[in-house]
């Protein structure tokens, strides 16, 4: 059994997206800040509605997952295939773009705290082109874990854990996506620690946007992405002030990428087809 550390830690910068939301972007921000299969971690945070107002319009994807946790707020998904989400405070939305797909993500309120993440997963070549799919998950189907001070929801993966299985919503079957990913939220008081088993061969990092926290001993500075070496464990331990942080975990495809704004493909060549696609309208099959 080996712990694992950090290795490096990737600073969120302040951007924005869509049509004006502010977030911190931590994996994606720059060249060479993916862990593969990660593709871009976006922190979103504000009670001032014209940091989220305008939101996400009308908007193309190819290639890869997106993830979004709301965990205060309120949006409304809606994309081509006909489907309708209402992502409320503490919901998921997993969406596979697959050959492609045209959503929007728009908030369902004017006033109050909006916060949560997006996170971009990557496909193996031979899933880019299949069809797209959405999944809606409310607040209460989402598997809760307390230990000792730790309070852990799981939103993908399977945990085990003092004797007792843990299977999220996403993923529940280890191996029945190809990147096997592992998502968990912990809220840890006070002084609190836990450790927590992560698959060996996974590429993992741990996201603190509250508190202080302690990776494995290592401090890691607040609202950055702390990438783990290799391991079948992890740490964590929270300061005075308690913490909250996201674990995240998946099996590498270890396949070129080749990046265009919405779309992510392996080629410069499926790129240039993915924007003829969605020029002629044929991005969606």
């Amino acid at each position: 059994m080996q712990k694992r550390t950090l290795v490096r830690t990737i600073p969120s910068i302040a951007t924005s997206d869509g049509a004006g939301v502010k977030l911190r972007r931590s994996l994606g921000a720059m060249q060479g800040s993916r862990l593969d299969p990660f593709l871009m971690l976006d922190e979103f945070g504000t009670e001032n509605p014209d940091d989220y107002i305008a939101g996400f319009p009308p908007h193309p994807h190819r290639g890869f997952e997106t993830v979004t946790y709301m965990i205060d707020g309120h949006m409304r998904h809606e994309d081509h295939l006909g489907n309708v989400g209402e992502l409320k405070s503490g919901g998921v939305q997993w969406m596979t773009a697959g050959r492609g797909v045209i959503h929007s993500e728009m908030p369902q309120q004017e006033s109050g705290r909006m916060r949560g993440f997006q996170l971009w997963i990557n496909l193996p070549a031979r899933e880019k082109l299949k069809p797209a799919g959405y999944r809606d998950i409310p607040a209460g189907e989402l598997p809760v874990l307390e230990r000792d001070g730790a309070m852990l929801k799981l939103l993908a993966g399977s945990l085990e854990l003092d004797g007792e299985s843990l299977h999220g919503p996403i993923n529940s079957q280890p191996g029945a996506m190809a990147t096997d990913p592992l998502f968990v939220d912990i809220d840890l008081q006070a002084g609190a620690g836990i450790e927590l088993p992560v698959p060996p061969g996974h590429n993992a990092f741990v996201y603190a946007y509250e508190g202080d926290l302690t990776v494995d001993g290592q401090p890691l500075a607040t609202q950055a992405a702390g990438i783990l070496g290799d391991g079948d464990r992890v740490q964590l331990k929270a300061g005075e002030s308690g913490a909250r942080v996201i674990l995240l975990a998946g099996k590498p495809l270890g396949e070129p990428v080749v990046q265009y704004g919405p779309f992510v493909m392996n080629t410069r060549e499926e790129i240039e087809q993915a924007l003829a696609d969605y020029r002629a309208g044929n991005l969606t099959g």
